[in-house]
């Protein structure tokens, strides 16, 4: 191409010239020490050695330019790696948002007019939600701790909702609560626990969510009475298929999540490695 013929043929210039620098402090060094009618100072012998050095000033500038020229190629798709990971991460998260905004409006809206002292509770829980979402930490992930203050909002919203057909428990180990994991995974997990569980039975049922250290991993545990069911018509699976995607982006084949049936009670288990 024109620009990389443009840098050959300067760096070919550059060769040449520095070989007749190198030439001439060559021979000026030797009139010093030797005789002006030795054979070292014959027209064969300057030619000889301004090819010699301009052949070795050549090889080095090809040689840098080669390891100089790989080491910026790495660098760049390093960096556009990173800036597509962000921007598939952020453009994930964006996917989110949504999702359970307007699930939390939904339960609001049933409020409004029967009980406003309560409707006004759960506005103020969804606010410190909202809050959690914007000022989340800008590597992705948050302490488990924090993540779980937000799940604790929203179980608050959604126990307004179905009153005692929704019985939480929680075992979650003190040495989990520090480990990082992306913030609003566990959310999007327990909210699509009480969807397509909890909210499907008459009678309501139990959600237990668990957190322990496994090694090198932590597991997260989102437990709920009910049954595995196919899509409806039209679901688009946007929750689980987020949570998949983030764990792609973020941990590679080193997190996993599956969903399994247990009698009567569902399970997503979460394993994220202790770092990222």
């Amino acid at each position: 191409s024109g620009p990389r013929r443009r840098v050959f043929l300067r760096l070919f210039s550059a060769a040449i010239a520095i070989g007749a620098i190198q030439t001439v402090l060559i021979f000026s060094f030797a009139l010093t020490t030797e005789n002006r009618n030795s054979d070292f100072f014959q027209a064969g012998s300057v030619l000889g050695a301004w090819l010699g050095t301009t052949y070795a000033t050549g090889a080095w500038i090809g040689l840098y330019v080669r390891i100089t020229g790989r080491r910026r190629r790495l660098e760049k798709d390093t960096r556009l790696q990173l800036a597509l990971r962000d921007a598939e991460l952020r453009a994930l998260e964006a996917q989110v948002n949504p999702h359970f905004l307007f699930n939390c409006l939904n339960s609001i809206r049933a409020l409004v007019v029967e009980n406003p002292a309560q409707a006004q509770d759960m506005i103020t829980r969804l606010a410190n939600m909202l809050r959690y979402s914007l000022h989340r930490d800008r590597g992705h992930t948050v302490p488990l701790a924090s993540e779980l203050e937000a799940v604790t909002d929203y179980l608050a919203l959604e126990s307004v909702r179905f009153e005692d057909r929704l019985r939480v428990k929680l075992a979650i180990d003190d040495d989990s609560r520090q480990v990082p994991i992306p913030p609003m995974l566990l959310q999007t997990l327990i909210e699509n626990a009480v969807k397509h569980g909890i909210a499907m039975l008459p009678g309501g049922g139990e959600l237990v969510i668990r957190a322990s250290l496994e090694q090198d991993c932590m597991m997260v545990e989102v437990e709920n009475t009910g049954q595995l069911r196919a899509p409806k018509p039209g679901a688009t699976g946007l929750g689980l298929r987020n949570v998949r995607d983030r764990l792609r982006v973020l941990y590679g084949d080193r997190a996993s999540l599956q969903l399994e049936e247990r009698g009567g009670r569902v399970a997503a288990t979460l394993r994220i490695p202790r770092v990222a």
